[in-house]
Order: C-alpha cells, then sequence, then structure tokens
C-alpha cells in the first residue's frame, strides 16, 4: 500500500480557551501550553505541537482581558479572539474553532482542570481508532462539589437516553476535533446550538481517552443555577424532535386507553356492573379527545421541529478531504 504523501508530517494543534473569569488560573495554563510550541512526541510515535492558542475573551466580570492582552504580546502563538459581549461558552467555544488554523482542534477549558500534557494521548486515540472527535473520559469526580456533579451526570443520562437519537452521548469540554469538521460546525452552527450535539451531526466516529481532572483552586465558578439549568435546557432544546415525538407517542397512548377503557365500560354493563349515568360517555369523550389533542400538537410539533433544525443550521451533508491525505492518515515516520 502506498503511504499518504504527508507522511511523517508533524500533527499542527489549534488549542481554543472560551475565557469568562481566568484571570488567577490563565498565567500557569500559559506556562503548560506555551512548553508545548515545540515538537511533542506521542507515546504511539506521532509528532504533534502547539501552534496557536486562541484566547476567546467572553467578557467576564474579572480583569481576564488584561491578562488576555499581556499573553497576546508575550507569546506570538496566543491570540487574542475579543467578542463584543458575554454569548456564552459554547458560542466563545465556536468563536474560537472558527478562527483556528490548525489540523486538529482542542478545547480547553480556562480554570487549569485539563492538564494540556495530554493532549498527545488525545491524538493518539485518534489515529489509532479512526475517530474525527476524541472526549475526555475523567477517571476522578470533577472539583465542582457533590450536588454540581450529580446533576452533571444527571443530565448527561438524559441526554444519552432519550435525546441523543445517534448524536454525541457523552462528552465533555476538554475535547479533540479534526480542524476542518470544527471549523464546519463554528461556520453552520445557528445560536444557541449546543456545541456537542452540532458536532454529532457530522462527526462519523468518536471516541474518549481517559484523564485525570485537577482541582480548580479558589477559582469562583462561572455558573450559578440559573445558568446551568439554561445550560441543560439548550442541550434539550437543540438536540432534535425526539422530545416532541413525545408528545405523539403520549396522544396514541391517550386514545388507544380511550378506546381500550370503552370496550371495558362497555362490557362491563352487558354482564351487570352499575356506573353512574353519562360516567362512561364523559371519560371516553375526555380519554379520545385528549388523545387526539395530544396526537395534533405532534404532528405540528414535527413541522415546528424542521423549522428549528433548518434553523439551528444543521447541515443535510458535510464535504470533506480525503481522510487518508489528512490528520488521520499520518503515521510516524519510520
Amino acid at each position: 500500500m502506498t503511504e499518504p504523501p504527508d507522511h511523517g508530517r508533524v500533527h499542527r494543534i489549534s488549542v481554543v480557551t472560551p475565557v469568562y473569569r481566568g484571570a488567577s488560573t490563565l498565567p500557569a495554563l500559559a506556562a503548560e501550553v506555551m512548553a508545548l510550541r515545540e515538537v511533542q512526541t506521542t507515546k504511539a510515535g506521532h509528532d504533534w505541537q502547539v501552534v496557536e492558542w486562541l484566547l476567546v475573551h467572553d467578557n467576564g466580570p474579572d480583569g481576564s482581558a488584561d491578562v488576555i492582552a499581556d499573553l497576546g504580546e508575550a507569546f506570538p502563538e496566543a491570540r487574542p479572539i475579543w467578542l463584543s459581549r458575554n454569548f456564552g461558552q459554547h458560542s466563545a467555544t465556536l468563536a474560537g474553532m472558527a478562527s483556528s488554523n490548525g489540523d486538529w482542534i482542542v478545547t480547553l477549558d480556562e480554570d487549569g482542570q485539563h492538564d494540556p500534557g495530554q493532549i498527545g494521548d488525545f491524538v493518539d486515540t485518534a489515529l489509532r481508532e479512526g475517530s474525527q472527535l476524541v472526549y475526555a473520559a475523567p477517571v476522578n469526580p470533577a472539583p465542582h462539589g457533590m450536588m454540581r456533579n450529580l446533576a452533571s451526570r444527571g443530565a448527561k443520562l438524559v441526554f444519552a437516553t432519550f435525546l441523543a437519537g445517534g448524536t454525541v452521548r457523552t462528552f465533555e469540554s476538554y475535547r479533540l476535533v479534526l480542524g476542518e469538521l470544527g471549523r464546519s460546525v463554528a461556520a453552520y452552527a445557528g445560536a444557541g446550538v449546543y456545541l456537542d450535539v452540532a458536532l454529532g451531526w457530522v462527526v462519523g466516529r468518536t471516541s474518549h481517552v481517559p484523564v485525570l481532572l485537577r482541582d480548580e483552586g479558589d477559582r469562583p465558578s462561572g455558573y450559578s443555577l440559573r445558568r446551568l439549568l439554561s445550560h441543560f435546557w439548550r442541550l434539550v432544546l437543540s438536540s432534535g424532535t425526539r422530545g416532541l415525538r413525545v408528545v405523539s407517542a403520549l396522544g396514541v397512548v391517550f386514545g388507544v386507553a380511550g378506546m381500550l377503557f370503552a370496550v371495558y365500560l362497555l362490557v362491563s354493563g352487558v354482564f351487570g356492573a352499575a356506573t353512574p349515568e353519562g360516567w362512561l360517555s364523559t371519560m371516553v369523550v375526555v380519554l379520545l379527545s385528549t388523545g387526539a389533542i395530544l396526537f395534533s400538537l405532534g404532528v405540528i410539533a414535527e413541522y415546528v421541529g424542521v423549522a428549528v433544525g433548518m434553523a439551528m443550521g444543521r447541515p443535510p451533508y458535510l464535504i470533506v478531504s480525503d481522510p487518508a491525505h489528512g490528520p488521520l492518515g499520518r503515521r510516524p515516520a519510520s
């Protein structure tokens, strides 16, 4: 078999970090990321290096802007991305992905809980399994407190069980994605779309790599209860029409229940069971009409779902380059 023409080339990594409240954590993270500007070699022999670090300022309440500006002046690879206002973590991440140039994009939180030194493990996993998207799989609880961790696991369980529908089922903010796919997602995803749902629309194969989450220190969380609930609700709304189809299913259930109940009451009446006058007809009408209403709403919801999918920017297809001649086709030089 002929080797791809880019055999042995270095995998160029663009690191994207959305910054909301990172004034106290970014300097230490910068030391780790900038140490990866030199060519690194993974355990499997793949060469890679960080060629740019996109710091997306999401207009937080601390002095992150000054820290980002200082890093941009100190390191040519550190590229500040200034947003006009606070748009949220996912939108800020999309802005950074759209501005990237690397073969691969790594999304990395600002709080220091993710170790940039493990990027090589992500690259190894992607190339070994032919994956376009690799998520971190934490081997220890996130340093957020028991209630928030339980809520996070519960939200992901609900998503995987009821809403995923073939999209990404488990996800983390520490991820590696093929550069051209990440930039395409950033180009078409509409406002309010959950990033991992949008990635799931186009990614063919997803893998996971075990990581150890680190402590965030004394940095206050940027997420209040209201913001976390809003985050989860966006996940629900952008996950497709499966939630809407529940309405149709309930309509069918109520309709069938109404017919079965009517048969039961008629049979009971034949065998002499006494029922209050008018109660039989009232219950049958209520069940059948409720089923008809819910089923009709479900049909309408399906049409709304199609329109919502178009508004979110879900593409009917996505053209990419030959995987054998891109980053997935690169192997260590002999």
